[in-house]
């Protein structure tokens, strides 16, 4: 008897090990992520519509994404909740991406931009000088995989106007 009450005893605590492991390990894994991209969540807005039932409230999310080797892209997008907005966007800016002309590790020739309020300056800048810029144009050009940079804003400073800025702006370099 006592045999095989160790026997059972001996089955229950490898079935609760087991379970314990299996949800160990679930815990320990994460999503397979896209690795051959870089995303960034530039800005994240909490937005509310007026309804007769009351105010519709939801985030819109801003993301940067890019292969670092001369592809960049921008998406918005707005959800109820912050995960699954930066996915809408995240999957927005995969498919609207634009190929950046570099000459080496940087942009081929200055260029001054103006869309809306804000006005964007890039300009090349010799090796070893690193990204030159502020917040929402670093992001960019970081994602676009240019390495040296000087840049600067100079009309407002709403972050998704400079990105906008700044896409239009390497959408409009030429390969020299």
């Amino acid at each position: 008897m006592d045999n095989m009450q160790s026997i059972s005893t001996n089955k229950q605590s490898f079935s609760t090990n087991r379970n314990m492991n299996i949800q160990r390990n679930r815990n320990v894994q994460t999503p397979q992520l896209d690795s051959e991209f870089f995303e960034r969540v530039v800005q994240v807005n909490r937005v509310s519509k007026k309804t007769k039932g009351g105010d519709k409230r939801s985030l819109s999310v801003l993301v940067v994404v890019g292969d670092k080797k001369g592809r960049v892209g921008v998406g918005l997008g707005k959800a109820q909740e912050v995960q699954s907005a930066v996915r809408k966007a995240t999957t927005y800016a995969k498919k609207h991406m634009i190929d950046v002309p570099l000459k080496g590790r940087t942009i081929p020739h200055s260029i001054l931009v103006k869309s809306g309020a804000a006005k964007v300056l890039l300009k090349p800048a010799p090796e070893g000088t690193g990204v030159i810029a502020g917040g929402a144009v670093r992001v960019v050009v970081e994602a676009a995989g240019i390495h040296d940079i000087v840049s600067k804003s100079l009309g407002t400073e709403n972050k998704a106007s400079n990105v906008y800025a700044t896409m239009e702006a390497l959408g409009k370099l030429k390969k020299i």
